[in-house]
């Protein structure tokens, strides 16, 4: 399906690996220009070089750590600067399971700031220096990348995915009038390298396989597999079309059904 994004500049933070990677690739394979940025400059470039391959599109790399609004500020002037707009702005620069994963007697303050300071506020940082643009143009789209643990209460780290709720209803409500929507999508089990990692954790725990505990989260999930990361790409392609203008402040979990709950 082509969602109209060719030419389209979108910027995507943590795009070096994991969902970020897959999303970017998606959108490059759109025809859109895309730039990635994530602090490991060596990742940024594998990554790019990647995706150039398998897409025949360029992509622009800017490393940039989102906890330093020069940093952020910086890489919005590069790309300004290399396309004269921004367009779609996707948020997904974070430690992918939070560094907040134990009881609260054991919590370590620093490590709980770390995290809101990448996730929450590194996502306010990063709107705040694509919103100029964006409301002169009178056009733009922003997509964070949120987590489903926001929506339960099994993890300290999942008030970042709640804030980063609130972050994007109440944005939602601020560039609305200049045709600018904000969106958060929340990924379920994904296949990235990060959930690998996960399946090899948990089974040397638990005395079993990968395979033995991927299949338990599969049989968790109602459509009974784990979620490929280009999916979560297509639900980015989507909301930052002109086919979704009027969706905004909205959150969408893209997780095979995995979610309880009712959300009205």
């Amino acid at each position: 399906m082509d969602f109209g994004l060719t030419n389209r500049v979108v910027v995507i933070t943590g795009g070096s690996a994991g969902i970020g990677r897959a999303v970017a690739a998606m959108l490059a394979a759109q025809g859109a220009r895309v730039v990635i940025a994530a602090r490991r400059a060596e990742l940024l470039e594998s990554a790019a070089v990647a995706i150039e391959r398998e897409t025949g599109q360029r992509v622009l790399t800017v490393s940039t750590d989102t906890t330093v609004q020069e940093q952020v500020d910086r890489l919005i002037a590069r790309v300004l600067s290399e396309y004269s707009r921004v367009d779609v702005l996707v948020n997904c620069a974070a430690n992918p399971s939070g560094l907040v994963r134990n009881e609260v007697q054991f919590l370590d303050d620093e490590a709980l700031l770390k995290d809101l300071n990448t996730k929450v506020v590194g996502y306010a940082r990063c709107a705040k220096a694509v919103a100029p643009s964006m409301i002169q143009q009178r056009w733009g789209r922003i997509i964070n990348i949120g987590g489903l643990t926001g929506r339960a209460s099994n993890v300290i780290s999942g008030m970042r995915n709640a804030a980063v709720c609130h972050l994007t209803k109440t944005l939602s409500d601020q560039l609305g009038p200049a045709g600018i929507t904000v969106n958060a999508i929340h990924p379920g089990v994904i296949q990235t390298e990060h959930i690998v990692e996960l399946f090899e954790t948990e089974a040397r725990k638990r005395g079993k396989t990968p395979a033995e505990v991927e299949a338990e989260y599969a049989n968790a999930t109602p459509i009974r597999r784990i979620i490929r990361a280009e999916e979560v790409g297509y639900a980015v392609a989507f909301l930052s079309s002109d086919l979704a203008a009027a969706i905004t402040g909205e959150s969408l979990a893209v997780d095979g059904g995995i979610t309880r709950g009712i959300y009205l």
